[in-house]
């Protein structure tokens, strides 16, 4: 099990630079967990494409639909004073903190591509390519 934030859930369902790696870390590892927080922040996305034209309102529902069978059984709350504490201390977003803080509490991996985490966050988030390299 990994924990991916909602980015490397967007490049698995829409096309974007990542999405040939996030397919690849699929088939790595599709055990796939996030804080619940994941569903709106993909909703935003796909919200964004609906108003870029780039997908249908259909489209963007069998996405999503897609998607939350994926994380089905695999969404978490997390303790929000956790998360402040992990954003005070890092300087990223507490939406960032929520994705690291679940990885801590479940002891696994965290799979993001944002810099600044994989940066505060060294010990615990790894990009694809550096997680795609250790197993």
């Amino acid at each position: 099990m990994i924990v991916v934030d909602t980015n490397i859930i967007s490049y698995f369902y829409l096309a974007s630079e990542y999405s040939e790696l996030s397919e690849q870390l699929f088939q790595k590892e599709p055990n796939w967990s996030a804080p619940i927080l994941w569903r709106s922040e993909f909703r935003n996305v796909l919200s964004l494409y609906l108003r870029k034209e780039i997908i249908l309102l259909t489209d963007a529902v069998e996405i999503f639909e897609a998607a939350e069978r994926l994380m089905q059984n695999n969404e978490y709350e997390i303790n929000s004073l956790r998360v402040l504490s992990l954003s005070q201390i890092s300087g990223c977003s507490a939406y960032d903190c929520e994705f690291v803080s679940l990885a801590e509490d479940l002891n696994v991996p965290f799979v993001t591509m944002d810099n600044k985490v994989l940066t505060n966050f060294s010990d615990k988030a790894v990009s694809i390519p550096e997680y795609l390299e250790r197993i």
